[in-house]
C-alpha cells in the first residue's frame, strides 16, 4: 500500500460520487439524499485523515512542488481548501434535498473539491512521494485505510472549520 495511491483512490471515489449524483434524477430527493449523505462523510473523513496523518508528515518532510514553496504552503492551501469544502457540505444541509439552493451548495462543494484534488496531486502528493520511503508511505497508507474504516459512518469526526495558520503552527 502506498497512501499517495490510497488518496488517489479515495479522489476516484469522490469524482464518481459527485457524477453520480448527475446521473440521479433531479427529482428524487430520496436517492439523491442517500448519494449526497454517502459523499458528505467520505469527504469529511478523508479531509480529517489527511489533517491527522498526511499533513503532519509532509509538513516535516516536504520540501514543496508544483507552484509551492514549501510543504508549509501546501498544507495551509490544503486546509484552507478543506474548510470551502465543508462550508459547501454546510450549505447543502440548510436546504432541501433536490432544491436548487441544495443544488448550488452541493456544487461550491464540488468546485472546492475539485480545485483541492487538482492541487494536491500537483502539488503535495509529489512531494510526499519524492521525500517519504516507501516504508513512510506504507505505513500511513495502512493508518489512513483504519482511520476511514473507524469513522466510515462519520461519527467522532470534527467537521469544524480549522485556521490554516494554526494548524501549521502546530504540526510544524
Amino acid at each position: 500500500m502506498d497512501i499517495c495511491d490510497y488518496i488517489l483512490h479515495d479522489h476516484d471515489e469522490q469524482r464518481r460520487l459527485f457524477a453520480i449524483l448527475d446521473e440521479v434524477p433531479r427529482d428524487d430527493a430520496r436517492a439523491l439524499g442517500i448519494v449526497w449523505h454517502r459523499l458528505e462523510v467520505l469527504l469529511e473523513v478523508h479531509a480529517q485523515a489527511e489533517e491527522e496523518l498526511f499533513y503532519p508528515r509532509l509538513l516535516q518532510l516536504g520540501k514543496g512542488e508544483g507552484d509551492k514553496d514549501s510543504a508549509e504552503d501546501e498544507t495551509l492551501d490544503a486546509v484552507d481548501d478543506h474548510d470551502d469544502i465543508r462550508k459547501g457540505v454546510r450549505a447543502a444541509r440548510e436546504h432541501e434535498v433536490g432544491s436548487q439552493e441544495w443544488w448550488d451548495a452541493v456544487q461550491a462543494a464540488r468546485e472546492a473539491n475539485d480545485d483541492h484534488m487538482g492541487e494536491e496531486e500537483r502539488e503535495a502528493l509529489p512531494d510526499f512521494r519524492h521525500h517519504a520511503t516507501p516504508q513512510e508511505r506504507h505505513d500511513l497508507a495502512v493508518a489512513f485505510a483504519v482511520y476511514e474504516a473507524e469513522h466510515a459512518d462519520g461519527h467522532g469526526v470534527d467537521a469544524s472549520d480549522r485556521d490554516p495558520q494554526a494548524y501549521v503552527d502546530a504540526h510544524s
